[in-house]
């Protein structure tokens, strides 16, 4: 059964940035867009780079490895450019309030 865990404050992820955590195992780079929240599997499926320490592409929704250049579609997780082939986990996100929230299985 899922669960909905808060990561932090909506004050501590300003629009157009990301930020990682670590909720229940499993490591989360968790992105903001204007009013929209978005939670991918922290790590790039092309090799094993934090894609919370990358660019955030506002216009695309995406996320940027800075290790090989490689954007992940936050909405789907799927690879937008190589290297990287394989998607990464997406997770239900959204703003409750003031709260930041991430649904994990």
């Amino acid at each position: 059964m899922a669960e909905m865990h808060r990561v932090c404050a909506t004050s501590e992820l300003p629009p157009g940035t990301v930020r990682r955590f670590e909720v229940a195992d499993t490591c989360l780079a968790v992105v903001r867009i204007d009013e929209e929240v978005y939670a991918v599997g922290d790590t790039c499926s092309h090799e094993d780079y934090s894609l919370s320490e990358g660019e955030v592409w506002v216009e695309d929704c995406a996320i940027e490895c800075p290790k090989h250049g490689s954007t992940f579609d936050l909405r789907t997780g799927e690879p937008q450019t190589l290297p990287a082939t394989r998607p990464v986990p997406v997770f239900t996100a959204r703003i409750d309030g003031t709260d930041v929230m991430v649904e994990l299985p």
